[in-house]
Parts: C-alpha cells; sequence; structure tokens
C-alpha cells in the first residue's frame, strides 16, 4: 500500500491536531492515501482518555496541557522528539488495532536497531524500552478503522520536562533518549525520513494479504 509521508517541521501542537483531524477526514472519505505525519512540537502535556490522567501532570510550569483523544495517560511532547501520526486505514482483513500497535511498537525497535540501540517491548506497557526506560511512548485512536494519534521517539528531549508529570502514570526516572544511547544520533528530519521507510515496510508487509 502507498504511504505519503509529510514532514511537517516543528509546530504548535494545536496546528498538528488541526492537520491531523483534517488528514483523518480524508483517509475516511478515500480522498487522501494512507498518510504518516511526521514533527516536531513546542512544549505541551497532552492527556489521553485513561482515568485520572489529568492527576498525573505535576508541576507544568506554564506547559499548555491539551486533552487529546487517544488512548493512554499523560505525556510531553517537545523539541527533540519526534512525533508521528501514522493516518491509515485498515484493510478488512486486519481490523486489529491490538496488532496495529505493536507494528508500531516493532517499527521503532527497528529504527533505533539501525542505530545500534537494542530496544525491545514490555509485557505490562505500551512503548518500545531500552534497558529498563522507556524511549517511545505510542498512544493510538481509530475512527471507521482509520488511525489517528501515534508515537513519540526521543532523540534529545529535555528530560527535566518528564520530571513535572508522571508519564504515563510512572516514575519520570524511566524516561531515555536516543542521545543517552548512541553519540550522534541523526537530525530529526532525517530521523524522520528513516522513521517513514521503517514503517512504510512494515504496514506494507502486515497489510499485504496472506
Amino acid at each position: 500500500m502507498t504511504i505519503e509521508s509529510r514532514w511537517l517541521g516543528r509546530i504548535p501542537y494545536p496546528d498538528a491536531h488541526a492537520q491531523m483531524a483534517q488528514a483523518l477526514a480524508d483517509r475516511i472519505a478515500d480522498r487522501i492515501p494512507d498518510t504518516l505525519l511526521l514533527c516536531e512540537h513546542d512544549p505541551v502535556y497532552t492527556l489521553g482518555r485513561t482515568r485520572g490522567a489529568a492527576g498525573n501532570v505535576l508541576d507544568p510550569r506554564g506547559v499548555p496541557i491539551v486533552p487529546v483523544e487517544r488512548g493512554g495517560d499523560v505525556t510531553f511532547h517537545g523539541p527533540g522528539q519526534l512525533v508521528g501520526y501514522p493516518i491509515f486505514k485498515l484493510p478488512e482483513h486486519r481490523y486489529d488495532l491490538h496488532g496495529y500497535l505493536r507494528g508500531l511498537e516493532e517499527s521503532m525497535i527497528d529504527l533505533l536497531a539501525a542505530h545500534d540501540i537494542t530496544g525491545g517491548r514490555d509485557e505490562r506497557n505500551t512503548g518500545v524500552w531500552v534497558e529498563g526506560r522507556k524511549i517511545a511512548a505510542i498512544g493510538i485512536a481509530c475512527r471507521r478503522w482509520v488511525t489517528w494519534h501515534g508515537f513519540a521517539l526521543n532523540r534529545d528531549v529535555e528530560l527535566d520536562y518528564f520530571r513535572r508529570i508522571n508519564p504515563c502514570g510512572m516514575d519520570a526516572a524511566l524516561v531515555t533518549r536516543m542521545v543517552d544511547h548512541t553519540p550522534s544520533p541523526p537530525p530529526l528530519e532525517a530521523l524522520a525520513g528513516q522513521a517513514a521507510q521503517t514503517i512504510t515496510r512494515w504496514w506494507q508487509n502486515w497489510t499485504s494479504p496472506a
């Protein structure tokens, strides 16, 4: 399946959300192909649908707090973090949101492996983990079998922002970044291009009829 990838650069969260919502409506109506929006955000805390998520915001210090449609708890988005929003229509033989989420994790694991970082899964929590700490958060939503929201991969994001929350309901000490495990991760736009290639490869394999 064809995927259109768009690099939005650094963009305020409300602007990216508006583009994501428009792409969702367009994909539902088959006006666009499967589309991957990639960007970097100005600092923002987003609250997923988990009950009590707002209680995990400890000290925002003026950083905006935005309730969103995805599953999960509170997380941070900001400079030095690659954020991706796959607007993908699941084919009828793949109406499997759990499998889709696992596929996003697999794509992030493959991307990290290309930079000699060994990522893995945690049996109890979504996302991708390196040496027991979370390097990529994943939170999705779905409407009429079209996905939106997505993933956030920490390149060199400032960890102090995570100390102001319980990220995904956990201790902030459990957050890590690519720069903590490799001396020179690629610039964010280049990393976005690599992510697009990795996700496209997984998506084409996963959606191919058996």
